[in-house]
């Protein structure tokens, strides 16, 4: 099993990322990332290049619910300005 990305990581990420990434991020295994690849049924978009698959990183985020950008709170003692 491998380890799951922490928030932090899943910005980090590139503009795109492989299959294979998409599905870790997602708990899926090979297999079935490829099968839902394939049928045009993979939980986000998918850009096919010949064999290749990728992945835009904004809608694997926006797909789990995490803003692109980390939300900041104002600071309790923060002055208007």
């Amino acid at each position: 099993m491998t380890t799951p990305m922490t928030v932090t990581q899943l910005r980090n990420l590139p503009a795109t990322v492989d299959l294979m990434t998409a599905a870790r991020v997602l708990g899926l295994g090979r297999t079935k990332a490829y099968e839902l690849a394939k049928r045009d049924r993979f939980p986000c978009r998918v850009i096919r290049i010949g064999d290749l698959y990728r992945i835009p990183t904004p809608g694997l985020l926006e797909l789990l619910g995490v803003p692109a950008e980390p939300v900041t709170e104002p600071t309790r003692n923060a002055r208007p300005a």
